[in-house]
């Protein structure tokens, strides 16, 4: 998969933000600390992760980091209570006496991430948790209709390599915590999101899995490709009885204690 340099656009990303923050709120449920000294939200985004740390834990110190400029100015606008940093998580270190290290889907975007949640993991001290979720669906659809669309048109030499990976299996990812971990939670939970129709979908990615298609066309080829890509996703995704369509969103959640 191909990372792009161009800048994450908060505003559309929080077209949705009720149905992005809801695995947050569903991972933290599961997070087993009562009063940890140093909090860090890994990728926080526009600060709505973030936010729930800050709520569950008070008195924390709450740090978010994410490589998007556009994003952590408009999460310290957000959460004035917390800190914020550009950072990027493949060669970031925790501070010390980090108690809880949170990752809302982002570490699908990190190249080798299993070995970059070992090192994080390592990090912590006994006790510390580390807690991640992931979209799992490349497999769906919504994806593999856009990497269709993309090896089906005049820009197939373009996005050759846009999609993104399968992550590994939970076997792997249970492998390789375990030897410095005293507990290790894999779970899976499917989301289905009712939504306004295929175009809403193709909204719902244009913040997120369909950025490596679109950044490398100019203005002209990516009205062609999102209109490409939304008339495939018009047959994959049949309308319900009060004209929605329901994308179905697996996310894979792992939980490591120190």
């Amino acid at each position: 998969m191909r990372r792009t340099t161009e800048d994450w656009n908060p505003n559309l990303y929080l077209k949705f933000a009720d149905e992005r923050t809801r695995p947050s709120r569903d991972l933290l449920a599961q997070v087993p600390l009562e009063t940890p000294r140093n909090v860090v939200d890994i990728g926080c985004g526009p600060g709505n992760s973030t936010e729930l740390l800050a709520g569950r834990w008070p008195d924390a110190d709450v740090l978010g980091i994410d490589t998007s400029p556009a994003m952590v100015e408009q999460a310290a606008e957000r959460l004035p209570v917390a800190r914020f940093e550009v950072a990027d998580v493949a060669s970031w270190t925790p501070e010390l006496g980090t108690d809880l290290i949170f990752g809302n889907a982002v570490f699908q975007w990190v190249p080798d991430h299993p070995a970059v949640l070992r090192r994080l993991l390592d990090a912590l001290p006994e006790g510390g948790v580390l807690a991640v979720q992931m979209p799992d669906n490349v497999n769906e659809p919504s994806h593999r209709l856009m990497a269709e669309t993309a090896a089906h048109g005049p820009w197939a030499e373009k996005l050759a390599g846009a999609a993104r990976d399968v992550l590994p299996l939970v076997g792997e990812y249970y492998d390789l915590l375990k030897p410095a971990a005293r507990q290790v939670e894999i779970w899976h939970t499917d989301y289905n999101h009712a939504m306004d129709g295929a175009p809403a979908i193709a909204e719902w990615f244009r913040s997120t899995a369909l950025r490596p298609f679109l950044s490398p066309l100019d203005e002209e080829e990516r009205a062609a490709f999102l209109a490409a890509y939304v008339e495939r996703l018009a047959e994959a995704y049949p309308a319900r009885v009060d004209g929605k369509v329901l994308l179905r969103f697996p996310r894979l959640f792992i939980l490591a204690v120190r």
